[in-house]
This record gives C-alpha cells, sequence and structure tokens, in this order.
C-alpha cells in the first residue's frame, strides 16, 4: 500500500517516528513531496527558532531513507482538482501522482471522500492506519513502537507509558491494542 503522509501527521515527532518505522518495516510505502515536508519544517517554528533547524535535517534523513518516497509536485494536476481548501490540493496531486491508495491526514474536512474516491484514494487517519498495520503485523509494529519508546525514554530521561506516549501522539487504538505490552508506570 501506498499512502502519503500528510504535513500534519510529520510534525508529532513519536507519530512520525512510528510511521517511519512501519515503513522501514515495509508494513507500506511512504509518499511525500517537497512541498509538504517544507510545510513541516515551517510548522515547527512556533516550538521556537531551533525547531525548524532540527526538522530540517529529519527531513533530509526522511528523503534519505525513502528516496523513491519524494513526488515531484504536480501543478498539472492540481489544475485540475477542487478541494475546501485549496491548499490542499498538493496533496491530492502528490497522492495522484505517486498511485497513493490514501492520504494519511488529521485533517478530514480538507478530503471529501468523493472527490477521493473520484481517484480511487480514500483519506486515512493516523490512528486507524496504524492500528490496521498493527492488527496485520502486530509483531512488526511492536517492534517499531518499542523503538520509539526507547527513544522517547533516552531523550526524555525517564521512563514512558506506551498508552500516555501514544495517546500524546493521539494514537488511541493503538494505545489499546497495545496496552498489554506496557511494562513502564
Amino acid at each position: 500500500m501506498k499512502a502519503v503522509l500528510d504535513a500534519c501527521v510529520l510534525f508529532p515527532t513519536v507519530l512520525r517516528e512510528i510511521l517511519q518505522g512501519a515503513a522501514e518495516a515495509g508494513l507500506y510505502q511512504p509518499v511525500f513531496s517537497e512541498r509538504i515536508l517544507r510545510e513541516w519544517v515551517l510548522a515547527t517554528a512556533k516550538l521556537g527558532p531551533v525547531a525548524p533547524v532540527i526538522a530540517e535535517g529529519e527531513a533530509a534523513a526522511l528523503r534519505a531513507a525513502f528516496p523513491r518516497a519524494v513526488i515531484r509536485e504536480r501543478t498539472d494536476i492540481e489544475a485540475r482538482l477542487v478541494l475546501p481548501d485549496p491548499n490542499d490540493l498538493h496533496v491530492l496531486a502528490t497522492a495522484i501522482a505517486a498511485g497513493a491508495d490514501a492520504i494519511i491526514t488529521f485533517n478530514a474536512q480538507d478530503f471529501p471522500g468523493h472527490v477521493l474516491a473520484a481517484e480511487c484514494i480514500t483519506r486515512r487517519d493516523p490512528d486507524g492506519f496504524l492500528w490496521e498495520l498493527q492488527s496485520r503485523d502486530p509483531e512488526a509494529m511492536a517492534r517499531v513502537i518499542e523503538v520509539v519508546r526507547t527513544k522517547a525514554e533516552a531523550i526524555s530521561g525517564q521512563p514512558q507509558a506506551l498508552k500516555s506516549l501514544l495517546k500524546r501522539a493521539r494514537l488511541f487504538r493503538l494505545g489499546k491494542a497495545l496496552g498489554g505490552l506496557d511494562q513502564n508506570p
């Protein structure tokens, strides 16, 4: 399955790292454009002046890890599309150009089902998408989640309860499904 990662799912670090880990495990093929990556980097500015510099480094690492995932912008496709928010046309155009099956986003209202269905694309919320991947390959997802949790613990210097870590990333269903793996308080 090919899935476009909208900028809004790249900004939360834990969510991005889980999505990246699932792709590295071969559970799906990520797709993004330079514009999507730029939107993510710019969104981090609200965290302070250093955050965009860090995000640019993370975006470079994402490009390097998935060089075939970067799809060039297609203004010719954008020109024929209509969405409630014209600023999201490039995301749908990226999905069409890549032959993606889905767009992973929190922005349901910006990607109406009937518009996406006409292009044979679905909108998936990240929680449902990752829950589905976990249902298909629980061992691989458990490894991915544990790597992300270990990294979060190393950064924070404190134990990270899995359920609360996933809750902060708005991954409620995934957290519930993986609740039995939580060994930290």
